[in-house]
């Protein structure tokens, strides 16, 4: 009976262990399924650019995730004209996808800011070039820190008034290597939300927001379009 107790008390020591170590690696918190869910709330959307009845915070995120059923397969070629084809794109062509959802034309309105403004851009840009400036990181970053609502780019698990910041259909930027997602709809436990994005085969829904924080990857969290959110 003793041999039998201690053999138990064995098992779940390293069935413990075990757990936390997984929370540890998955969820970049060892008691992560020990502490209660957090609930944060949603933010209320009043524009409605496309007329279609759906806020344009869950247009954004339906058109982000539009790419994953579409099986975008990731593809960095230039394209006259600027777009790509449905069936090819890469992380900034989910932005400027799910903008379009919501009936946004990210590409007029970067390619006349860009033209009135090139010196803004100068990282991104040398000579104008509507068939491939939208879809350049740097420059999304530099157009949504002009025209869109600038966030905080910390991302604090189970606090309330942190998490609150991060709402779906807002945009996050990432230094090495230059990369754009969008904020999903679905959130941890902790409050933490998922990405949309195309990082290298097929756009994907990922659980990789925290830990490119803790990264110190994260230069830009934007909401765009600035107005009609409370």
């Amino acid at each position: 009976m003793k041999r039998f107790v201690f053999l138990a008390s064995i098992i779940l020591a390293v069935g413990f262990i075990a757990l936390l170590s997984y929370s540890h690696f998955a969820f970049q918190d060892a008691f992560f399924f020990l502490k209660g869910e957090v609930k944060i709330d949603r933010i209320i959307c009043h524009g409605d650019m496309d007329g279609d009845g759906i806020p344009d915070n869950e247009d954004i995120v339906q058109g982000a995730r539009l790419e994953i059923s579409n099986r975008t397969k990731y593809q960095s070629t230039y394209y006259e004209g600027g777009y790509p084809p449905k069936s090819e794109g890469v992380c900034t062509d989910v932005v400027w996808r799910a903008l379009k959802n919501a009936g946004y034309d990210l590409k007029a309105h970067m390619d006349a800011d860009i033209s009135k403004n090139t010196i803004d851009y100068k990282k991104g840009v040398i000579i104008p070039d509507p068939n491939i400036d939208f879809r350049r990181v740097k420059n999304q970053y530099v157009f949504f820190k002009k025209f869109a609502t600038n966030l905080t780019t910390e991302v604090k698990p189970f606090d309330r008034k942190n998490l609150y910041e991060w709402q779906p259909g807002d945009i996050v930027v990432l230094k090495n290597s230059d990369h754009v997602a969008i904020i999903s709809d679905k959130r941890r436990r902790d409050g933490v939300p998922s990405i949309i994005h195309n990082s290298s085969t097929f756009p994907m829904e990922e659980n990789l927001l925290l830990k490119w924080s803790k990264d110190d990857r994260i230069i830009g969290h934007f909401r765009f379009p600035q107005n009609d959110l409370e």
